[in-house]
């Protein structure tokens, strides 16, 4: 018996959180079927507790490998798949063998690679993919919203973060300096009353380290949390600054109000799908702090940001 569609995407989180847009619309298009995203067991909770799959299983175990090559298919796959009235599968693209088994056990299966290859931002690509569905691709992409949770360990009571910082980013290339950071948030501690926030994930020792240096201590740290927790927080902030990384994405992707710095290889595939983020594109000039002051300016001042519509200076 059919009961829903299975989607496959093994990605890191900035990747699967740009499929947040194509997922929304699958379901609109059959919200009948409940959608099974299959990757990463933590991104597979994250959008469960968004609300953008409502259940998820591990990529690791699935068996997918199996059908990389002809023989026969395990029992519990093949069980999986008979009961998916379709399959996305942004993984696999580039191998005939895997396309073929996979629509042979369900045929309205899709295979397609998970990025493009141009500058086509990757969430529309994804949307894209869909086409043959009847998908309607938006102009507009509302965030999704998250409900609150206790405060973190260590981190202010007020229930509404100021500012939270990310310094960290997938690349060392696309690593913005902490002076650079630290430089914005004087800048902007000069004129409000703002309470900082600094996480720092599983990679980002060094970045964050570097950033609470030159700031003297004056923030707290947002140590390594589950990622609902992250983006509970990052949804209750008035405002979050970040580079290229997948905390970036969550962050537009809970709706708060953001400014996103990007090198200029990465803007235009990857910039956020939330009409809350506001992406600049890097110059390795003194402008670039500046532009960072004059787009967290405009978020913080305004009252529209709350409410999910775009601020800031284009990029």
């Amino acid at each position: 018996m059919e009961t829903g569609i299975l989607v496959i995407h093994p990605g890191a989180l900035g990747d699967v959180l740009q499929a947040v847009p194509a997922l929304r619309g699958l379901h609109a298009v059959a919200p009948a079927a409940p959608i099974t995203f299959v990757g990463q067991p933590r991104l597979g909770q994250l959008l469960v507790e968004l609300g953008a799959a409502p259940q998820a299983r591990a990529f690791d175990g699935f068996g997918l490998e199996a059908l990389f090559v002809d023989g026969p298919v395990p029992i519990a796959l093949a069980a999986a798949m008979g009961r998916a009235s379709r399959v996305v599968s942004w993984f696999g693209a580039r191998d005939e063998i895997y396309g073929r088994r996979l629509r042979a056990l369900v045929p309205h299966a899709l295979v397609a690679p998970p990025v493009p290859d141009d500058d086509t931002p990757v969430w529309r690509h994804l949307l894209g993919t869909l086409a043959g569905w009847d998908l309607a691709i938006p102009e507009l992409v509302e965030p999704r919203r998250v409900p609150p949770r206790p405060a973190h360990s260590g981190l202010v009571d007020t229930g509404h973060p100021g500012l939270v910082v990310h310094p960290g980013s997938g690349g060392d290339w696309k690593r913005w300096p902490a002076e650079r950071f630290a430089e914005v948030i004087r800048a902007l501690r000069g004129r409000h009353a703002l309470d900082v926030v600094v996480h720092q994930g599983p990679a980002d020792a060094e970045a964050a380290q570097g950033l609470r240096a030159r700031l003297e201590g004056d923030a707290v740290v947002l140590f390594e949390p589950e990622l609902p927790h992250l983006a509970a927080v990052l949804g209750a902030a008035r405002a979050f600054l970040g580079g290229d990384s997948g905390v970036s994405h969550l962050a537009a992707t809970v709706g708060a109000p953001s400014v996103v710095l990007f090198p200029p290889a990465t803007r235009r595939r990857w910039a956020p799908w939330s009409p809350t983020a506001v992406p600049i594109e890097l110059t390795g000039t003194d402008r670039d702090v500046a532009r960072a002051i004059e787009a967290l300016e405009g978020v913080l001042g305004s009252e529209t940001a709350r409410s999910g519509l775009a601020t800031g200076p284009a990029p």
